[in-house]
């Protein structure tokens, strides 16, 4: 489904908001940054997967929050769309944070990279997802929000707004 021209592609910039799949709270004792997906979150991650594989959907790289229903969400979709599990980088600061960080982060990122996907957790995915994009109003767990920029650097992310936006949820 990808057919625009490469040098073009250089110009684009696609992110990927990911939020993680259902999790438990079965076990009280477990400290947060720990507590695993639930079997509903084990089901709908892989075929959040699937569902991106079949539309093309070929990230650049893969960024996730350190907490484990984060990662596993990272995991599971990684494996559908042919992205290496030990690629997956782990930032500490997608963990708790704030739409201004998460900006931050986006920004920073190496403008070698055409298509990024991160995964957070809520509010501040839905948050950011809104300031983006004001469609979005509510990520539910394991939606992933497509945004597409007509910008060189991911610098520019944060003042252009995207050329596109969408948002694919397990439930739709």
């Amino acid at each position: 489904a990808d057919n625009i021209p490469h040098h073009e592609k250089l110009s684009m910039k696609t992110l990927f908001l990911a939020r993680h799949a259902k999790s438990s709270r079965d076990d009280p004792s477990l400290p947060d940054r720990e507590r695993p997906l639930n079997d509903r979150g084990l089901d709908d991650a892989p075929r959040m997967g699937k569902r991106l594989s079949k539309r093309g959907v070929k990230p650049d790289l893969l960024v996730s929050s350190p907490a484990l229903r984060a990662l596993t969400t990272a995991q599971l979709i990684a494996d559908e769309i042919g992205y290496a599990r030990k690629n997956i980088v782990v930032d500490e600061r997608l963990y708790a944070s704030s739409p201004d960080d998460l900006l931050a982060v986006i920004c920073a990122l190496d403008d070698k990279l055409a298509r990024v996907m991160l995964f957070g957790h809520n509010p501040e995915f839905t948050e950011l997802a809104h300031r983006l994009s004001s469609e979005i109003v509510d990520m539910p767990t394991c939606a992933v929000a497509e945004f597409r920029f007509d910008a060189k650097a991911w610098a520019d992310v944060a003042e252009l707004g995207p050329t596109k936006a969408k948002l694919d949820a397990p439930k739709k």
